[in-house]
């Protein structure tokens, strides 16, 4: 490993905070320190475990630095890098000759930088013609961009900065544990108590997170929906409505609130187990304050009706005037590190660059100039993530893979790892050899965070500029060195360029006058501003600023100014008017429904299922650094210790949890913190503590999210 002898300003490559940090050669230059970057608005200097000890993944002890290509015996073995490409080339166009473009899938992750998401996108539609693409993201926050859209006409994780947040007057936090997903964001529940400002939890464990509430509600797993529903039962009946915003700058009421009021106290108690007071006690402490938001996680999103049960919360932000106005909305806590911008730039099954539609012929014919193709040439829509794995082997007969490993990841893991093997052929580059690279026919090492330049987007619509800092060893290649090899095999000689910022300026161009525009933004300009929020449209002299951009009275405005030719971007949407075409916020009547699974005599308890402070996603790369092994080495099921007794389960001895789709076994963890009709398992580990043996596949129909939240099982000593 070479290293610069200056230090560098880049970015964690973990969560959606995408913490700001300085990375510094370490005397001999064979490693780097991290050091803290005070400066950076978003974590002001603070970082977590997995942010601290990420420079552990980069030594060549634990990551891939040579091609590997299975041979006719059965294994994978070292390989050039020309027989590696030549083998990925011939076994994709192989497999499209043979059975149509359609039968070749690409599978991309929410950990990519913009640039690689936009390429990944463009080499599947251009180089390969197949529809068959999406990512990992799906899992992470589709069913908040889908109510987004609904409800506002545009998704962007949070509508205003973080800053925000401790400025409001209270914040419903709805399924999101931050003290351990995103331990540096804790710091704005913690000033938001200290400015007088009041903090609702809702999760079914008494998490780290939830000790900080004002007030925490425990909703049975699956029963979120009625939750939100009942308090807006309660907010019309005791008069605290807005009916003046409701009147000027929304439509859809009265169907909404009728939904609503067949939602009363009482029948919400019994659905999801929180008493009346308690429901009284969160309306009062939501509506006292002039200003308020509601945050949601993967708690509400993960469920097959996650999208109705954001738009149920996004219906209680409209009805008492919480959006569209400061310090005031509702927004999503995205989850992985470009969790945001790798769905806006093409890795969806169903969007283009700039988060255009696929369908929309105005924005085909827009994204087919700049790629120089005709657009009749695009495929149309292809399969969500889960129905791409699950058409493996069958309609899907090869697969490209970057970024991701759903052998761990996905829901219904046993299932989908079947599938994969299954395949004709699969090729996979990755940092390190993942549960689903072990099983590829080729292995392709790829550059990782530290080692490439690039942007990503994080959770509140900031685009960001991660910095090399490191020579990656010899060897490695960026992904963007990959598709422009694999694109030139397949006859694409041109459009696939390997330097970032060169793909970044035709990532702009392919966005522009797209609802993610993102043509106003340079690498220049988010070096200089410490990030550039979009939409950021690049505008003609003397135009005026999008709407919407305005800050609150007393904080920082955004950059740029009138007549300057320049975009500010823009941190804070909605305040003029919403990206509807009348510019109204839209209700959506929703109407609580079970989970896809519900306890029987067979599975009596509910599983859901979430992660822990020191490991990260399927811990492909977690699970390799020593010191985040020893603070969380292992899976784990949490249990009631009433549930303990009743089964005769003793803490730490190994309980075995089944559904209708497998068996883990994993350690007991008894706590009074949880439901006791409820059991947790965190998703980090393969083999037989994998969590995802167990979850759901059934599918939200309009996110097409899985229900990775909820199921039912049966919990018994192993």
């Amino acid at each position: 490993m070479h290293t610069p002898d200056a230090a560098t300003d880049t970015h964690c490559p973990y969560c959606a905070l995408q913490c700001g940090m300085r990375l510094r050669p370490e005397p001999g230059g064979a490693t780097v320190a991290v050091e803290e970057r005070a400066d950076f608005p978003v974590n002001r200097g603070a970082l977590c475990g997995k942010g601290r000890t990420a420079p552990a993944v980069l030594s060549s002890r634990v990551r891939l630095t040579r091609p590997l290509v299975r041979t006719h015996a059965g294994q994978l073995e070292p390989a050039t890098w020309e027989e590696a490409l030549d083998a990925v080339a011939e076994g994709l166009a192989r497999t499209g000759r043979t059975h149509g473009p359609d039968a070749v899938g690409v599978f991309g992750g929410g950990g990519l930088t913009n640039e690689k998401a936009y390429a990944l996108g463009k080499f599947a539609r251009v180089a390969l013609r197949t529809s068959q693409i999406d990512y990992n993201g799906r899992f992470c926050m589709s069913s908040a961009a889908a109510a987004h859209q609904r409800a506002f006409g545009l998704d962007r994780g949070l509508p205003f900065p973080l800053a925000d947040i401790p400025r409001t007057g209270c914040v419903i936090l709805v399924g999101s544990n931050l003290a351990e997903t995103m331990p540096p964001a804790l710091r704005y529940l913690t000033e938001l108590k200290a400015n007088g400002g009041t903090l609702i939890v809702i999760d079914p464990r008494r998490t780290r997170t939830a000790e900080q509430a004002d007030l925490h509600l425990a909703p049975r797993p699956g029963t979120d929906l009625a939750l939100a529903l009942g308090l807006l039962h309660l907010i019309v009946a005791e008069g605290r409505t807005d009916e003046e915003f409701i009147a000027s700058r929304t439509t859809g009421w009265e169907e909404a609130r009728a939904a609503a009021m067949a939602h009363w106290p009482e029948l919400v108690e019994r659905i999801t187990g929180i008493p009346v007071p308690r429901l009284r006690e969160a309306v009062a402490l939501f509506c006292a304050p002039e200003s308020a938001m509601v945050l949601t996680a993967r708690g509400p999103e993960q469920q097959s009706k996650g999208t109705d049960t954001v738009g149920a919360w996004i219906n209680l932000c409209l009805a008492t005037g919480r959006a569209g106005r400061p310090l005031s909305g509702y927004g999503c806590l995205t989850g992985q590190g470009n969790g945001q911008g790798g769905r806006e730039h093409g890795q969806k099954a169903d969007q283009l660059p700039g988060y255009r539609k696929l369908t929309d012929p105005a924005a085909r014919a827009h994204v087919a100039e700049v790629w120089g193709v005709d657009p009749d040439s695009l495929p149309g829509p292809g399969r969500s993530a889960y129905e791409l794995l699950d058409a493996l082997g069958t309609d899907v007969k090869a697969l490209l893979l970057m970024g991701s490993n759903p052998v761990v990841s996905a829901p219904r893991a046993g299932h989908v790892e079947d599938r994969i093997r299954s395949l004709d052929f699969l090729a996979v580059a990755d940092v390190v050899l993942s549960e689903t690279a072990a099983l590829a026919d080729v292995v392709l090492p790829v550059t990782q965070w530290a080692e490439e330049t690039g942007t990503t987007t994080n959770l509140e619509g900031r685009v960001l500029l991660r910095r090399r800092a490191l020579t990656p060893p010899p060897g490695v290649r960026s992904d963007l060195d990959v598709l422009h090899g694999l694109a030139a095999r397949l006859g694409v000689e041109k459009g696939f360029p390997t330097e970032p910022e060169e793909v970044f300026e035709e990532l702009r161009r392919a966005s522009a006058g797209g609802p993610a525009d993102y043509s106003g933004i340079t690498y220049a300009r988010i070096e200089a501003e410490q990030g550039v929020f979009w939409p950021c449209p690049e505008r003609p002299q003397g135009s005026r600023s999008p709407e919407g951009s305005e800050s609150p009275e007393g904080s920082e405005g955004a950059v740029g100014s009138e007549g300057s030719g320049v975009s500010p971007g823009t941190e804070r949407l909605f305040l003029d008017r919403f990206a509807t075409d009348d510019g109204r916020a839209r209700f959506v009547p929703v109407s609580h429904r079970d989970a896809a699974e519900v306890p029987d005599a067979d599975y009596p308890l509910l599983l859901t299922t979430g992660r822990v402070v020191a490991q990260y996603q399927s811990g492909a790369q977690t699970r390799r650094v020593d010191e985040l092994n020893a603070a969380a080495p292992g899976p784990f099921v949490e249990l009631h210790p009433r549930l303990a007794a009743r089964i005769g389960a003793v803490d730490g001895s190994p309980l075995a949890v089944t559904s209708r789709r497998g068996r883990a076994v994993a350690p007991a963890r008894i706590t009074d913190t949880i439901r006791a009709d409820t059991v947790f398992m965190p998703f980090h580990w393969p083999g037989e503590g994998r969590a995802n043996t167990l979850t759901n596949p059934a599918l939200d129909p309009t996110s097409r999210m899985p229900e990775f939240k909820v199921c039912a099982v049966r919990v018994e000593p192993a």
